[in-house]
């Protein structure tokens, strides 16, 4: 079989203009509760921002196409198609294309981040199936990377041959195993038209991706890249941050050009599931719990990029100065584009946010 470098076919740069973006209609217990609604608000919310500049699909199923329908603006076309969560980075294809404008998907193994080793819910088969399934509705061709594992989150690209990863994430155990970091690259290459590597040690902390590249480090222009940082000595994450920026400050990318680093604190403490938000999780057996206190892997870092706009996380409450804080920062980085502050803590609280959630198709 073909692969897409092969065939001619890239994946660009998520900041470049593309057709649409596909979510997921959130429902499971163990991620948003025995009453999914808040967090069906904060996805139909960051839908119908994204509808005003370009085409959103969302997955829905039988339980919850009424209320998507009920929530969501007319524009949203809804695509029946089972998950078994919402992460429609992970689970959504990869959308590469050729110069001639041509537009194909990547259906990459999917195993719950991590399988039998530390995957986070045991049965995922309608995850795994759901990339095939969009390309599918949108009458795309699909490429079939398996027995490849890899997520959506785990890779970033300036859509000019360079792409981010963490070694965490692309390295651990529960995922290609069998392969060296060359075969990896030798992969990736393949499949998204790639001439540069940069591997960044880390992510973000107790991120349970095993610190997916998407919350800690994006391209923001050619060349420019912004960086999840930690201003206390004392929070995990300021080693962690500290280790990616020695790497990104001795890097270049595949066109020989320095890397432009702007830093975006994280919240200045971190951000814990509280117990009453605790008692609202319904976990299935086998599947990834919660405890009242535990961090979450909140930063800023985890935005998308809509065709006319920049959607931010924002925390709330006591992170009120950081959430401003980062929609400053965000606004010297984009050129272009509307910053949009978006509450986001319903989104936090199922693992993730707002990038974690959205998949663009190119164009």
């Amino acid at each position: 079989m073909t692969t897409p470098n092969a065939d001619g076919f890239y994946m660009p740069a998520e900041f470049e203009p593309h057709h649409g973006t596909v979510l997921v209609f959130p429902e499971r217990p163990g991620s948003w509760g025995t009453d999914p609604s808040a967090a069906q608000a904060a996805f139909s919310a960051i839908a119908a921002r994204l509808s005003r500049c370009e085409q959103v699909y969302m997955l829905v199923n039988d339980r919850t196409a009424a209320a998507a329908e009920r929530m969501l603006p007319k524009t949203v076309k809804l695509l029946h198609i089972d998950t078994d969560d919402a992460w429609a980075r992970d689970i959504a294809p990869t959308f590469v294309r050729n110069a001639a404008g041509e537009v194909r998907g990547i259906s990459w193994q999917f195993n719950a981040w991590g399988g039998a080793y530390d995957g986070l819910y045991p049965d995922y088969a309608n995850d795994d199936a759901a990339a095939d399934a969009v390309c599918k509705a949108l009458s795309l061709p699909c490429y079939d990377a398996r027995p490849f594992v890899l997520e959506g989150g785990a890779i970033h690209t300036d859509g000019a041959g360079t792409l981010l990863v963490t070694e965490a994430c692309l390295l651990s155990k529960g995922r290609n195993p069998e392969l060296t970091k060359e075969q990896i690259e030798k992969k990736l290459a393949d499949y998204l038209g790639i001439r540069k590597i940069i591997w960044l040690p880390h992510g973000i902390y107790q991120d349970e991706t095993n610190e997916h590249i998407d919350n800690i480090c994006a391209f923001t222009a050619p060349g420019e890249v912004v960086l999840a940082w930690c201003e206390d000595p004392g929070d995990p994450q300021y080693a962690l941050s500290q280790a990616d920026y020695d790497v990104l400050s001795r890097e270049t990318d595949a066109e020989g050009r320095p890397l432009r680093i702007t830093k975006l604190p994280v919240p200045h403490t971190p951000v814990c599931v509280t117990e009453a938000e605790c008692s609202g999780y319904q976990f299935a057996a086998g599947e990834a719990v919660r405890t009242p206190g535990e961090r979450l892997a909140a930063s800023y870092v985890n935005f998308y990029f809509g065709n006319d706009c920049v959607l931010v996380p924002q925390f709330g409450g006591a992170y009120r100065e950081d959430d401003i804080r980062a929609c400053e920062i965000l606004s010297r980085c984009v050129r272009n584009r509307e910053i949009v502050p978006v509450p986001a803590r319903e989104i936090l609280l199922g693992g993730g946010n707002i990038h974690c959630i959205t998949q663009q198709i190119v164009r």
